[in-house]
């Protein structure tokens, strides 16, 4: 058994891939994996763009949220509705502040 298949995936990124009233995951560990991994250095990536903005713009931390996750609802940003929010929750966490109040398409 590889390393890569001993790694555990957060339990809040698993639960996007698996519907409503079912136990099991849609997609394949191994795509569920490469998809965390890809969230989860977007979420690295926009810690130090965040402070940015919250500094330089005059934002409150709600605002950078908000105006990140809008960003990567764009279909350029390469993510699913679920995984925006994923990331913008994860962004969120990295960088001590509160939690962000998402529409209902971003928690599912």
């Amino acid at each position: 058994m590889s390393d890569e298949d001993q790694t555990p995936l957060p339990a809040s990124f698993v639960a996007l891939f698996v519907p409503r009233g079912r136990a099991r995951p849609t997609e394949s560990r191994a795509v569920i994996a490469a998809r965390h991994d890809l969230c989860e250095d977007m979420a690295q990536l926009l810690t130090e763009h965040a402070r940015t903005m919250l500094f330089s713009l005059s934002l409150t931390e709600d605002l950078v949220l908000e105006r990140i996750h809008r960003g990567l609802l764009e279909p350029a940003a390469g993510l699913a509705p679920a995984e925006a929010g994923w990331v913008t929750r994860r962004l969120a966490e990295l960088l001590g502040w509160a939690a962000p109040e998402l529409p209902p398409a971003a928690q599912d």
